[in-house]
């Protein structure tokens, strides 16, 4: 199936079957890894984009079902030009092993979002996170990046 996708703002057109999931569209077929595999079950979140706005897990999305722009972790700021959700997390020390951490800010709402802002728990809470030593980091990092201006 060709399709053109829009993509961080660019176009990028591809060739696969319509059944491929959004996953391994944006990692083998354009190159963009900062999306992770993780359990590919949707329980992670390692593999989280946004589809319009919207925090969907690629993993469970089809190439055929992509209905909107697809914002990926390279699609939010630049070394130099931050988003806020990623100033937030050096200014609170979130890194740990890292693997997740994409999927993490691409879930958190951004002040320039019409997103509200989650409930505390209801961030994205892989199986890991039980004894993860980020987990208070990044439920800090969220609201205080609402607070910030938009870039």
């Amino acid at each position: 199936m060709a399709v053109s996708l829009t993509i961080n703002g660019k176009v990028h057109d591809v060739d696969l079957p319509d059944n491929v999931p959004l996953l391994w569209v944006l990692r083998d077929a354009i190159g963009l890894t900062g999306t992770k595999f993780g359990c590919g079950v949707a329980a992670c979140g390692a593999c989280t984009v946004q589809i319009d706005g919207q925090a969907v897990r690629s993993c469970q999305v089809a190439l055929a079902d992509v209905w909107g722009e697809v914002t990926t972790i390279e699609g939010l700021g630049q070394p130099g030009n931050l988003a806020v959700i990623q100033q937030a997390w050096i200014d609170h020390q979130v890194a740990q092993c890292g693997y997740c951490q994409s999927g993490q800010i691409i879930e958190s709402p951004q002040p320039c979002w019409p997103k509200p802002l989650p409930p505390r728990m209801t961030i994205s809470t892989p199986p890991c996170r039980a004894t993860c030593a980020a987990a208070e980091p990044i439920r800090a990092s969220v609201p205080r990046s609402r607070t910030r201006r938009c870039v």
